[in-house]
């Protein structure tokens, strides 16, 4: 009996990490369908979240080894699946949905997959997606709102740049998304997301010099946008930067009620009443609701993520991040293998 590889497929992804839950419309199947090729999704669907070489795969798909090698670049070059090469030999695993292949349609998102992708966030995607722990992404303060003395070796984004040698500005692919939905709320820059590589890569149309990258952070702190990166401490090859009306992972706080969608910085801020004017700019650059004013700014500490913009926008340095106690302190994996693992286990697919 043929089997749908976008069934198949969609079972799949849902076996991975990261997780694909499904609806009972079938909106997932329509994204699929959207990204992958009837072709593209039955060697997908014989792919697991473990490195393989093509001969491997080729077997299963029952294809030719050097036909299905060349259809795995293929779907590598467009960001679909994960290829490497080392040692001469490429290998290649399934990529997740997000943090996956839904990122790589920064140039392909058009009006229908916009759509789809926000029915299937509204019908359980981002439930099953963003509930399970540790989260997808994590909170790296301004940096320059934490001190020194304070800063964790992991949240200290700046030397990462530093060490790259190559870099791109691509689109956020959340408000690319929010402007086709028409839903976006703000007027944040299109151009917000960073990568970087200690390697050297081709250029392309979205390269950037390592000082312009470092000028994208800057910004990001001085108009009012969040750090997040890759929920673990060693391997981090992105930023984004992120708003509460567009990122999807924040909308899991201020849209979906999942308080623990973005792991949060270990830092959180504290206002000098003294100080504080009650001028609400704190309120006004918070992402995730946690400032209000009432004479003076308050922050709801069960809200805070500690991103540290309500410190970078005081005009009277009446706010600052405070490391949390020892106890509350919650270091992240130490790298993609162990989330990997640590997210099957709390999801009940790994013993």
């Amino acid at each position: 009996m043929n089997t749908d590889p976008y069934e198949e497929l969609a079972c799949v992804l849902n076996l991975l990490p990261g997780g694909f839950p499904r609806t009972r419309s079938g909106v997932e199947l329509q994204i699929l369908k959207k990204i992958f090729s009837p072709e593209e999704a039955l060697v997908a669907s014989k792919m697991t979240g473990s490195s393989e070489t093509a001969d491997a795969i080729a077997t299963r798909v029952n294809l030719p080894r050097e036909q299905a090698e060349e259809r795995l670049k293929e779907m590598s070059n467009r960001g679909i699946i994960w290829g490497s090469k080392r040692d001469g030999v490429w290998r290649f695993r399934l990529a997740p949905f997000v943090v996956g292949f839904y990122e790589e349609q920064w140039d392909f998102m058009d009006h229908e997959l916009a759509h789809l992708f926000e029915q299937y966030l509204n019908e359980g995607g981002a439930e099953g997606i963003m509930r399970p722990e540790p989260a997808l992404h994590r909170v790296v303060p301004a940096q320059q709102a934490v001190k020194t003395e304070f800063i964790l070796p992991y949240d200290d984004i700046k030397p990462l740049i530093l060490q790259a040698r190559w870099f791109e500005l691509r689109d956020c692919i959340c408000r690319k998304q929010q402007d086709l939905v028409s839903s976006r709320k703000c007027d944040f820059p299109l151009k917000a997301c960073l990568n970087f590589s200690v390697k050297e890569r081709p250029l392309g149309l979205y390269n950037i010099t390592q000082q312009e990258a470092l000028k994208v952070l800057d910004e990001a702190e001085e108009i009012g946008l969040v750090h997040t990166v890759s929920n673990i401490a060693t391997g981090i090859f992105y930023v984004c930067n992120c708003c509460g009306c567009c990122c999807a992972i924040l909308r899991g706080i201020t849209q979906f009620g999942i308080e623990q969608s973005v792991a949060r910085a270990n830092y959180h801020a504290a206002v000098d009443s003294e100080e504080c004017t009650g001028c609400g700019t704190c309120e006004e650059r918070c992402q995730v609701n946690a400032c209000s004013v009432d004479d003076v700014a308050k922050i709801d500490l069960t809200r805070c993520i500690g991103c540290g913009l309500c410190v970078t926008g005081c005009p009277n340095e009446a706010v600052k991040l405070t490391l949390r106690p020892g106890a509350q302190i919650i270091h992240p994996p130490e790298n993609y293998k162990t989330w990997e693992q640590l997210r099957l286990r709390n999801r009940g697919l790994l013993k």
